[in-house]
């Protein structure tokens, strides 16, 4: 049976059970095991197992779970909530003011736990219902929430950014120092975005010139931003100074969280235990995945599938950006079906022989990558944001109104991976300037 046979075979297989509502882990490894069976034999099944044992035993990977559980115990720790009081009293008098300060928030959660989920659960309780009661309209607050909390798929520690050098197998501090400029990038064009239509229509964002605070006390809110900003020097600080790995510098995170948790009286049974159940979740929907697409991967690639794709764009003789082009369409438009982790583990196996082919910065490629994964997860019908936000949604916004709201922060962001597939240099130059700094 051809190579090209095989591969038509399978992603044909994978999209007829994809669109049956299957959960793609199991998808993946029910094709995995059926082809390795019909191609090789039962016995050819000792693959899956070592497919398997390698993905449990990744010491990358062992950073996720550590991870989500700062996260989750930085979420019931108060900590948000006292930021937002802090943003709030900072930004309220300037155009869109408590929209510039969710995006800033965004931000510091985004650099905290990289998880998508807790900014737009967190923004989405605190700061949605604070701008609409204040007359910001209910797209440009909607916008906001939806985009900023996509930040922390870029900025570091980003859990998506781990998967993505476990499985490109390249540096995970390289990949985190890549994310840090597009991301701040990012979180500028959301604010002059803001600033921009609040000057031009002020009904949209109507400034607070009413009320008044003293100065004590938005002195005094900066207090919160402390426990945030020793977080992040310790996990970013140990990893960047060579003192930790990633997967050390997670767990100095969890250990800040703790510590986090316990000055704002926080650290509970009752929130380490749903700390801990949501790790065990998100944990166990990434693992499975994991081992579902490496099986997978791994049958596609030993009936010679990625040699066989390679060969056939070369034999093509297209122009090297317009390959990259293409297969940033392909990333956006999986993105409206797939999970980003998905993704990732399907599409960069496949993608990434062909990037090096063409002496393209895998480092670089994986921002481009990151930046179509935050387009997929404010884009209809599958965005997780919009799942996110729904469930804290007054009754009188419907979903039409979110996806109304996203459209100019998508666009934000096509704008923003335009200028880095133009410029590589803003990417490559934080990582290779600190790696130099390691190496003296």
């Amino acid at each position: 049976m051809s190579s090209t046979l095989v591969l038509s075979m399978m992603f044909v297989s994978l999209l007829i059970l994809l669109l049956s509502g299957m959960p793609l882990a199991f998808v993946l490894a029910l094709l995995a095991i059926l082809f390795t069976v019909v191609l090789w034999g039962a016995d050819a099944l000792v693959l899956t197992v070592l497919q398997t044992f390698d993905a449990m035993s990744s010491d990358i990977l062992l950073a996720i779970p550590l991870y989500v559980l700062m996260a989750s115990v930085l979420q019931r720790s108060g900590i948000i909530e006292a930021l937002y009081r802090a943003m709030e009293l900072w930004f309220r008098r300037l155009p869109g003011g408590l929209a510039v300060g969710t995006v800033a928030i965004c931000t510091v959660m985004a650099a905290m736990t990289g998880i998508v989920g807790a900014a737009v659960a967190a923004m989405g309780i605190l700061a949605l219902p604070s701008m609409l009661q204040r007359g910001y309209d209910q797209r440009l607050a909607l916008g906001t929430i939806c985009a900023g909390g996509t930040l922390g798929i870029l900025i570091p520690p980003s859990i998506i950014t781990i998967v993505y050098a476990s499985t490109a197998q390249v540096s995970v501090g390289k990949m985190f120092a890549a994310g840090i400029v597009p991301g701040m990038f990012l979180a500028g064009l959301y604010i002059l975005y803001i600033v921009s239509r609040a000057l031009i229509q002020p009904k949209l964002a109507p400034r607070q010139t009413g009320e008044k605070a003293n100065l004590s006390e938005m002195l005094g809110s900066l207090k919160a931003l402390i426990l945030p900003v020793l977080i992040v020097f310790s996990v970013l600080g140990s990893i960047y100074a060579g003192i930790a790995t990633p997967t050390e510098a997670a767990a100095v995170g969890v250990v800040g969280a703790l510590v986090s948790a316990a000055f704002q009286r926080q650290l509970t049974v009752k929130n380490l235990t749903a700390a801990s159940m949501d790790t065990l979740r998100v944990t166990t929907m990434i693992m499975w995945i994991t081992i579902g697409a490496k099986i997978f991967v791994s049958i596609f690639t030993g009936t010679g599938g990625a040699d066989s794709l390679l060969q056939f764009i070369q034999d093509l003789e297209m122009n090297r950006w317009l390959v990259l082009i293409s297969m940033m369409v392909v990333l956006i438009f999986l993105g409206l079906f797939l999970d980003e982790i998905g993704i990732i583990l399907l599409c960069v196996p496949v993608f990434l022989p062909i990037i090096t082919a063409f002496q393209f910065d895998p480092i670089w490629f994986g921002v481009l990558f990151l930046i179509t994964a935050q387009m997929g997860y404010i884009t209809p019908p599958f965005g997780y944001t919009l799942f996110y936000i729904k469930g804290v949604l007054p009754p009188s916004i419907g979903m039409g109104t979110v996806y109304r709201a996203i459209v100019p922060f998508l666009i934000l962001q096509l704008i923003a991976l335009i200028v880095f597939m133009l410029y590589p240099d803003l990417v490559t130059w934080l990582p290779e300037q600190l790696t130099q700094k390691v190496r003296s």
